[in-house]
């Protein structure tokens, strides 16, 4: 267990300025070793209606793609005169709702977060084969940062602050081995505009900051997302650094993206409550660095 380690306690990452828990957490489930069996049980008492709220978006919802990636083409085939099947060409993981893997990210010359600088080695030690053999399943808490701005792509850095107020107001307590999901509105904003006019150029997001990063490793967070690109702010100010890098190969701590989280944000709005079950189901591929974020609520 890992309440006992705060975050100021983890020594520096070499001579970055990031704290590192490669000595604390098992290189393969980084904090996805917080949800024990006992907590998933008693996560199970979330469940009061038995709604069930998907979290994914279309694997072809963004159109074009963001960030320069291939166009997913999906063909059906009929391989025998009474059947079909699907066939998809340049399927990338991460091209909608997604899970970022440990071997997603390095940290420099100090390597992935089981230490290994190698690619090869890091896809075995830490590939999405460990966490699509166990699962994921546990508390989830949704914060709605919606409430500190207008427009989803200014690029507001959310701040630790931040996420405690809300929190307070809405009368959610984080816990450890929670699922933290943040709301800033930006899937749904950028899908809503013309394809034509669409520009990926800023979302708010967590702040990368070591604030963030304390915040959630001292509550016991799991697993954090959200419905923007990239967990964090963009675009990122160098001078505070990269919340990917403090989180992915430095605390082990997985992260969602381009969640659907609208109807979940309505759903806890109606029932003023905020926390459910959450679960994901990890494509299960040797040595992938990334898997579809395969995700749902259920309150």
């Amino acid at each position: 267990m890992t309440e006992g380690v705060r975050y100021r306690d983890l020594p520096l990452l070499g001579h970055l300025d990031v704290r590192s828990a490669r000595d604390v957490l098992p290189p393969e489930l980084g904090t996805l070793s917080r949800l024990t069996p006992s907590r998933v049980q008693e996560s199970l008492a979330e469940v009061r209606t038995g709604v069930t709220v998907p979290l994914n978006l279309a694997i072809d919802a963004f159109q074009p793609p963001l960030f320069g990636r291939s166009p997913l083409v999906h063909r059906i085939v009929e391989p025998a005169r009474n059947e079909a099947e699907d066939e998809f060409d340049g399927f990338n993981p991460q091209a909608s709702s997604q899970l970022d893997g440990l071997a997603h990210v390095r940290a420099r010359e100090l390597g992935f977060f089981d230490g290994s600088t190698d690619l090869g080695g890091a896809r075995q030690a830490l590939g999405m084969q460990h966490w699509a053999a166990r699962g994921i399943a546990g508390r989830g808490v949704l914060l709605d940062a919606t409430v500190l701005s207008d427009d989803p792509g200014e690029g507001r850095a959310i701040l630790a602050d931040d996420l405690r107020e809300i929190a307070r107001t809405q009368d959610v307590e984080l816990r450890p081995g929670d699922v933290l999901l943040v709301r800033t509105g930006w899937a749904a904003h950028y899908l809503g505009q013309d394809p034509v006019e669409r520009a990926a150029t800023g979302w708010n997001g967590l702040s990368a900051g070591h604030e963030t990063a304390e915040l959630l490793w001292d509550a016991g967070i799991s697993l954090v997302g959200s419905d923007n690109p990239a967990v964090e702010s963009a675009p990122g100010d160098p001078s505070v650094g990269s919340l990917h890098r403090r989180l992915l190969p430095a605390l082990g701590m997985p992260m969602l993206e381009l969640l659907d989280l609208e109807r979940l944000a309505q759903e806890c709005r109606a029932r003023d409550s905020w926390s459910f079950f959450f679960v994901s189901v990890p494509m299960f591929a040797e040595g992938a660095v990334s898997s579809p974020a395969n995700a749902m609520a259920i309150l």
